[in-house]
């Protein structure tokens, strides 16, 4: 999953999605769909990383962990 830190970095830049899009070697409509969760990523997911290093991010901070509250108890 694209983590929360790379939406918002999208969310708050200056440039328009179609913008990054390019930057990131993507189509503007793929680039949303992984945004939106409407195209399925795996981990290490080269296009994320690609989003991810427009935005200055490193790839380990373009992905949410999978298993994020597990062994809470909960």
């Amino acid at each position: 999953m694209v983590s929360r830190k790379l939406r918002a970095r999208v969310k708050l830049s200056r440039y328009r999605q179609y913008e990054l899009a390019r930057a990131a070697g993507l189509h503007p409509t793929v680039f949303s769909k992984i945004l939106n969760g409407a195209e399925p990523v795996k981990p290490n997911d080269p296009r994320v990383i690609a989003i991810g290093r427009v935005m200055g991010l490193e790839p380990e901070q373009c992905f949410e962990e999978a298993n994020r509250g597990a062994g809470n108890g909960f």
